[in-house]
């Protein structure tokens, strides 16, 4: 009896800690899940390695490295704060704190952004007393890193796929994306003349003590190895897909010629990297797939891992605005998706 009871209590201990890590890291173990239920229908070979966008891993590994790098070195929080000296009132606190997220997401991918502002605002927003304001102003902050990683292709995880397919220029990139980046930041603007000009007073912060110690291990360990492994696990997915001859039509026949509402359809249910990875496998349409996944990654919170992050981070601080935040996100995010696809019917 006492041997069946340890043997229980070591399953439920195990079974416990496997759904907290699936919670944790939802994206990884369904892509992982889904990876190894294709290899029952296509036999694992060598030729898996050929299913593998390496470039599009080794891209993303330096990207998280030298970001890291500079989060250590607390670059980041040094140029913000240096902003937020020269705020006096509530709008222009909120204005710093989302479209600090919109420059930063061009260059250290919006993931990285969220993660490093959102908590940055929430601890601003409570040092001034305008708890009232965090809802909001992380629902923008998120939506301003989706658009800001727009501008360059390594401002995110789906881009950074979509730049090494395609071999798209940064400039054909860029501007292909300009008129929904102009639209995203117009529609940013006009909801943050909804923050009143309350005075307020920045209190003082403490000093920025940068550790010099296992700087290095920190900074590899820092990076997110679960994403590339996720990227991985879909370019099995995906490279067995096209060799099942059932799929391969059936994608093909869907996705043909409508690269850019199934780049929207695919992200509002997966989320738009594995709806890039997904649809590229298919069609050569690049063009087309970069803005369906790039406008598609409004709508959802799941339509893109940073609207996550942002989640993630807020409920982890204030459990009881869950569902505030959750329906302020998806109307907004509604609001804008329809949007952005109107500019795509008449451009």
């Amino acid at each position: 009896m006492k041997m069946q009871n340890k043997l229980k209590d070591i399953m439920t201990k195990l079974f416990d800690k496997s759904f907290n890590f699936f919670k944790k890291e939802i994206i990884f173990s369904i892509s992982v899940i889904l990876a190894i239920i294709s290899c029952f229908f296509v036999k694992p070979s060598f030729n898996y390695i050929n299913y593998i966008n390496w470039e599009t891993i080794i891209l993303l590994f330096v990207i998280m490295f030298i970001v890291e790098i500079l989060k250590n070195l607390s670059i980041f929080e040094i140029l913000v704060r240096k902003l937020l000296a020269k705020i006096g009132n509530a709008r222009e606190l909120v204005l710093v704190l989302v479209f600090i997220c919109f420059f930063s997401s061009i260059f250290i991918t919006n993931d990285v952004s969220l993660i490093i502002f959102v908590p940055f605002a929430i601890l601003a927003l409570k040092k001034v007393e305008r708890v009232d304001l965090i809802i909001f102003t992380v629902c923008l902050q998120t939506i301003a890193a989706n658009v800001g990683c727009m501008v360059l292709p390594i401002g995110a995880p789906h881009n950074i796929v979509m730049y090494t397919v395609s071999n798209i220029s940064f400039t054909s990139f860029f501007l292909l994306l300009l008129p929904y980046i102009l639209v995203s930041a117009l529609f940013l603007a006009v909801l943050l003349l909804f923050v009143s000009k309350d005075q307020i007073t920045l209190p003082k912060m403490s000093k920025i003590v940068i550790d010099r110690k296992n700087f290095f291990k920190r900074v590899f360990l820092g990076v997110d190895y679960y994403l590339l492994l996720t990227f991985i696990a879909l370019f099995v997915l995906i490279g067995n897909l096209e060799n099942i001859p059932f799929f391969n039509s059936l994608f093909t026949r869907w996705i043909m010629g409508n690269e850019v509402l199934w780049g929207v359809i695919a992200s509002q249910a997966i989320s738009n990297v594995p709806a890039a990875i997904l649809l590229s496998g298919f069609s050569t349409n690049y063009e087309a797939i970069i803005v369906g996944i790039n406008i598609g990654g409004f709508g959802t919170l799941i339509a893109s891992m940073a609207n996550l992050i942002s989640y993630k981070i807020l409920v982890r601080e204030f459990d009881e605005f869950k569902i505030k935040y959750l329906v302020t996100f998806t109307v907004l995010n509604v609001i804008l998706l329809i949007i952005l696809f109107g500019v795509y019917i008449l451009t």
